[in-house]
């Protein structure tokens, strides 16, 4: 693990989303097509902000989550329509979206068909991910119900529910993050930098962020 730290977590998203634009770019000097994984929530809001803003050739880039909700765009908890709103637009609107959410009552009932859409995208060219207090990553939680087979399975897409989320969710596997060529988590404030750095001598069952932890780099700032 490589730990980068900012003076300021406004400099860190600009910085950041230069990286993986550079990083994209890279990917298609040797690739037909790249493709980005990124996380939901608060936290990237702001590096989709600038990414999507960046010259590049997006018509042969795939956008994909690292895990999602299993609800409907039409939700204030989808991570899905939270790209469609911040990262999905001005030049980055060109790009492919890879679902992880498809209309039925639970993942399960689609997980071969998004699971096959995901397929032709591996291995991912860049990933960024977040991480919780709890150390949590995508959607790999402790104690949740098909964690060692997110964990240790090769199946690129597990249907996980966990201790205290109120719907299922979908996440990308391990051994997919692990596969990616460039990998990438951002984190804000010192319970989070506290987080990881005890998740570094833990087990995964534990803290499932020491699974993806090797060969990436971490970006920190305090506020």
């Amino acid at each position: 693990m490589d730990l980068i730290e900012y003076p300021d977590a406004e400099l860190m998203m600009m910085r950041l989303a230069d990286v993986l634009a550079s990083q994209i770019k890279q990917a298609l000097l040797t690739q037909d097509r790249a493709s980005l994984a990124v996380p939901g929530g608060t936290t990237p809001g702001p590096i989709f902000d600038t990414l999507c803003a960046v010259d590049l050739d997006w018509s042969r880039v795939d956008v994909l989550l690292t895990d999602e909700r299993w609800v409907p765009e039409t939700s204030d908890r989808s991570n899905t329509a939270l790209l469609r709103r911040r990262l999905l637009v001005n030049r980055a609107a060109a790009a492919r979206l890879i679902p992880l959410y498809a209309d039925a009552q639970a993942p399960e009932d689609r997980l071969a068909d998004l699971a096959a859409g995901l397929e032709p995208v591996l291995p991912l060219s860049v990933v960024l991910l977040g991480m919780g207090a709890d150390m949590h990553t995508a959607s790999l939680f402790a104690g949740a119900d098909q964690l060692e087979l997110a964990l240790t399975g090769d199946a690129p897409l597990v249907a996980m529910r966990a201790p205290g989320a109120p719907e299922p969710r979908i996440t990308l596997s391990a051994a997919v993050l692990n596969a990616a060529m460039r990998r990438h988590i951002v984190i804000v404030g010192a319970e989070k930098r506290a987080a990881l750095d005890q998740a570094q001598g833990l087990d995964p069952q534990d803290a499932p962020v020491a699974a993806v932890l090797k060969d990436t780099t971490v970006h920190w700032a305090e506020a």
